[in-house]
């Protein structure tokens, strides 16, 4: 069954009604119980997410005693399941004592199929909305780190690292894509740290001109320059007692990443225009997207500079890297949009998913981010479309879920490489396999590569 599949149990000992309640429901799969053993077998079996229960089942047909037991052990076995109580007519005892069982809802007869359809979209709509809030709830409770969503083992790795590494003071350099959040991590890496009381400093060497970023790091003395009216400290002054981050230090210039050496080496800045050495205990946190050895041989980065801040090395993989996070992003990114833009999107069609896990994402997690934003204020519908997030219908198939077919196809790809590599010689090909002969005719016969 497809996990989009809207599962509905029609538990009702009357073959008439279970024959109209059946066809009521085009768009479910109904399966029909006549009694409780029945119901909960349906129940274990096919995981409803809406159940239609008549009080009025046997052995007691004219009671309700035997349709509250069955209420009862329904929400004992799967209490996120929306039942919709149907009692007889002038019953609304028994329809209040169901619902303050657990029940969702009540119905009296006599059935109008319309009436109840509509009642039981809604009662599914909140099921759906309930279940999709606990998956997400699930994610966070198990994300590494804080404000970092990820489930793959690719970045399960970096996770691990910045635990390990966080409660030292040694100098750490990011690296990763644009987008990929390396300032998370930054952050993440200060806030297990022991210096997470005092403040964390981020400075982006790219985004300041040159002839200003001296001043920002180091700080300047009153008349310094023309402009400078005052002392004023810098970052790395600011910084004092807890964490520097230096983000795209592969654009820092050369003549200050000279004056930065210094410093790690040191530990003492001097203000520009001053001449008062200053201590400064401060923790380094550097990041960067650029290749550093290449641009140490291009003369473009200190080597002594590189090798100072890199005492550790943190690599945080790309998102199309990332087994099974882009749609674990994606869905936490709408719920959040959904918040902030008052919109009530229930999540994304089956196109729309094939094309989250087939992008190729160049702008990462920032990229990713500003598309589902952008179809959270475009969507029309319930659910996000391919247009909706604009990046056209997808020209790969996602990889199958379905734990059989990735068997079938891993099997295929091994007996071609095999046959590859062995010139087609049954014989090799089974050897190197690891199976006989008369078991890599069968699988070329299963597989239709005989010819």
């Amino acid at each position: 069954m497809s996990s989009d599949t809207k599962h509905l149990l029609v538990v009702e000992d009357d073959p008439g009604l279970q024959s109209q309640l059946r066809w009521c429901f085009s768009g479910y799969d109904v399966q029909i119980a006549g009694n409780r053993e029945e119901a909960i077998s349906a129940v274990r079996r096919f995981e409803p997410g809406v159940v239609l229960l008549d009080l009025g089942l046997p052995p007691d047909p004219g009671g309700v005693s035997e349709g509250l037991a069955t209420l009862e052990e329904i929400l004992a076995i799967a209490p996120e399941t929306k039942i919709i109580v149907v009692t007889g007519d002038n019953d609304r005892a028994n329809a209040v004592k169901a619902i303050a069982m657990g029940a969702y809802d009540f119905y009296q007869k006599p059935v109008d199929s319309d009436i109840l359809s509509l009642i039981v979209d809604r009662a599914y709509h909140v099921y759906e909305l309930e279940r999709e809030n606990r998956k997400l709830q699930e994610v966070r409770g198990n994300m590494p780190l804080s404000g970092i969503i990820a489930t793959s083992p690719q970045m399960m790795k970096a996770c691990r690292m910045v635990e390990k590494v966080a409660p030292t003071d040694i100098t750490t350099l990011l690296l990763g894509e644009s987008g990929t959040g390396k300032e998370l991590f930054a952050r993440a890496l200060h806030e297990l740290s022991p210096r997470k009381d005092k403040r964390m400093v981020a400075i982006n060497c790219a985004a300041i001109p040159d002839n200003l970023l001296e001043s920002e790091l180091f700080g300047y003395e009153k008349g310094a320059f023309t402009g400078a009216a005052k002392q004023t400290k810098g970052k790395i002054e600011y910084a004092d007692g807890g964490t520097l981050f230096l983000d795209e230090i592969g654009d820092l210039p050369l003549e200050l990443q000279a004056k930065l050496l210094r410093f790690l080496q040191e530990r003492v800045i001097e203000r520009v225009g001053g001449r008062e050495e200053i201590p400064v205990d401060v923790r380094i946190i550097c990041a960067t997207h650029q290749n550093l050895p290449k641009l140490v041989k291009e003369g473009a980065f200190r080597e002594d500079l590189y090798y100072r801040i890199s005492e550790i090395t943190i690599d945080i993989p790309p998102l199309r890297e990332r087994e099974g996070d882009a749609l674990v992003l994606a869905r936490s990114f709408l719920e959040r949009f959904n918040q902030e833009l008052g919109c009530n999107i229930k999540g994304f069609d089956k196109e729309a998913i094939q094309a989250i896990e087939t992008h190729d994402w160049p702008g990462n997690v920032r990229e990713m981010e500003s598309r589902i934003k952008r179809a959270a204020i475009l969507a029309d519908g319930k659910y996000i479309t391919v247009d909706d997030l604009g990046l056209g219908t997808p020209n790969e198939k996602a990889p199958p879920l379905n734990l059989k077919q990735v068997r079938e196809e891993a099997e295929r790809k091994a007996i071609r490489r095999a046959l590859s590599y062995t010139g087609n010689n049954i014989s090799e090909a089974a050897k190197t396999l690891g199976i006989t002969r008369p078991t890599l005719y069968n699988l070329l016969e299963k597989h239709g590569l005989r010819s």
